[in-house]
């Protein structure tokens, strides 16, 4: 197992939702951590930076500044998410999801001359990529070309390690729901799955925590879903 503390770690989406659990987590452990998003904001005892996942130059120049980082987590999106029927789906919408694939290649290629050697990296996929869920066809089809990115490069970046974390429905600030409409769409997405509630960003994050300490694990993907994928 890795010691994290007093290790380096830079997190990408780190500002919000799963990023920004696993900034504040790995931040409680000992962990120097520079926590890297699109908006900028505050958070205690964490350097934050505003960059675009998409902007290779930005993240070179943000890989080099910490030289010899121990941990990368991606949990970016790229940008806006096409969602809803296939037939009906515009197909610029479509190509556009596949900036989060983008955003992850790019940090996985520009971050790991920049990393040192017993490293590790952790990005997300989502349970669409492996059971069909109505409107989430352009969502699955990235998610599942995240995982098989992860189980291909693990064999060309040895020795530093890559896993992924698989998601199911988690709350987090991203659904722009309020209210009873939030409510009635974390129940109806869980509804029937054996833990039927949404997951949050902490239990997501831990398991990402995981796959850093865990130094006999590589190319795998850690299923946080409540059953999502197996009812």
């Amino acid at each position: 197992m890795t010691d994290l503390k007093d290790k380096k770690a830079i997190v990408l989406g780190g500002t919000s939702g799963i990023g920004l659990a696993a900034t504040e987590m790995l931040r409680d452990r000992g962990v120097t951590v520079i926590a890297g998003g699109r908006r900028t904001c505050e958070i205690e005892g964490v350097e934050t930076v505003s960059v675009d996942v998409l902007d290779r130059e930005a993240l070179t120049q943000l890989f080099q500044a910490h030289t010899g980082f121990d941990f990368l987590i991606n949990a970016a999106t790229g940008g806006a998410r096409a969602i809803g029927p296939f037939m009906e789906m515009d197909l610029d919408g479509f190509q556009g999801s596949f900036a989060k694939l983008w955003g992850y290649v790019n940090s996985v290629r520009l971050g790991i001359p920049h990393m040192a050697t017993d490293g590790a990296i952790v990005l997300f996929s989502g349970y669409p990529a492996r059971k069909w869920r109505p409107g989430m066809l352009a969502i699955g089809s990235v998610g599942g070309s995240v995982e098989a990115f992860i189980r291909l490069v693990a064999n060309e970046i040895a020795p530093i390690r890559i896993n992924g974390v698989c998601p199911g429905l988690i709350e987090t600030p991203m659904s722009p729901l309020k209210g009873d409409a939030r409510t009635e769409f974390y129940r109806k997405g869980t509804q029937g799955h054996p833990i039927a509630r949404a997951g949050t960003a902490t239990e997501v994050a831990q398991a990402a925590l995981f796959l850093l300490e865990n130094d006999f694990v590589t190319g795998s993907i850690v299923d946080v879903d409540g059953g999502a994928i197996v009812c």
